[in-house]
């Protein structure tokens, strides 16, 4: 056995993926999780605290993704 501690406790904040791993183009971040890809790739390294931060934050970012960019409106210039 080696001496490195376990990838994933219970009493860590687990990671917010839900397997839709899509970067947006403009926003750039997962349209499934809302992360970004620097918050993806150190999630595992982050301290619970910063973990909990970005967790905290994630529903402020879902309106971002919201956007219409196309239809009707879009067509005849009524934003």
């Amino acid at each position: 056995m080696t001496d490195q501690p376990p990838v994933w406790t219970r009493d860590q904040i687990a990671s917010p993926c839900i397997n839709i791993c899509v970067i947006h183009p403009t926003e750039r971040i997962c349209t499934g999780c809302l992360r970004t890809i620097e918050e993806i790739t150190t999630w595992s390294r982050m301290s619970h605290d910063a973990r909990a931060a970005i967790m905290g934050a994630l529903p402020e970012r879902a309106p971002r993704l919201k956007k219409r960019r196309g239809g009707r409106a879009a067509r005849t210039g009524e934003r």
